[in-house]
């Protein structure tokens, strides 16, 4: 097995909503996610972690990319629920997998986690008070800093949300296209990180040139 890499689970969740639109013979909308191969980043280091891989097609006018897929780890999941949290007020936004103490190298615990984090996701995109909150499509469509995601929604960066999500699209195009066209297949790919690294220059680019304006 090569490092850094788990091995793959049995069984992959994809979860296809509809959207009836309410006229016969019109297209229904939907939202396929899917969240899967756990990977181990920096292996052997004290700050190693577990991030996971999540793919996003869809039709929806909700979104901006009609397919994006990135990398999350359970730490920004739970910033998400957060923040989700904090905009939706009274209405309850649904539970993340619990903590654990149990190894990067139990399979089965990576298993359950990565099926809660589906399922996390699932009820979210059911819900019209997230669909509409700016953090879960930065999150979904970007690979931007949890940090940066922040700075973003309120205007503080030199870029708006969708040319975030413009751009990372653009940059991430062919790998999306890839998920997209055998999305029922167990693979194990990992996302393109010269695609991130051309994402996260273009974004330098724009930070640079807003400060040398000011």
């Amino acid at each position: 097995m090569p490092p850094g890499e788990l091995k793959n689970t049995p069984t992959i969740l994809y979860t296809l909503t509809l959207f009836q639109t309410g006229n016969r013979g019109k297209k229904r909308e939907f939202i396929a996610v899917r969240v899967q191969d756990p990977r181990i980043q920096n292996e052997g280091s004290w700050n190693s972690y577990v991030d996971y891989k999540i793919f996003l097609h869809t039709n929806s006018k909700a979104f901006t990319a009609k397919t994006s897929c990135v990398r999350r780890r359970y730490s920004e999941f739970v910033w998400l629920k957060k923040k989700l949290q904090k905009n939706a007020g009274l209405v309850p936004v649904p539970d993340l997998p619990g903590k654990s103490l149990f190894s990067f190298s139990n399979d089965d615990f990576l298993e359950r986690r990565r099926k809660g984090l589906q399922c996390f996701l699932d009820k979210v995109v059911h819900m019209t008070v997230c669909l509409s909150d700016s953090q879960l499509h930065l999150f979904l469509q970007t690979q931007l800093p949890v940090g940066h995601i922040l700075d973003c929604v309120q205007g503080h960066t030199p870029y708006t949300v969708t040319d975030a999500i413009l751009t990372y699209a653009s940059s991430n195009r062919g790998y999306a296209q890839a998920q997209e066209e055998e999305p029922a297949k167990e693979r194990s790919l990992t996302v393109s990180y010269e695609s991130m690294e051309r994402y996260t220059v273009m974004i330098t680019c724009w930070v640079a040139n807003y400060i040398s304006d000011l």
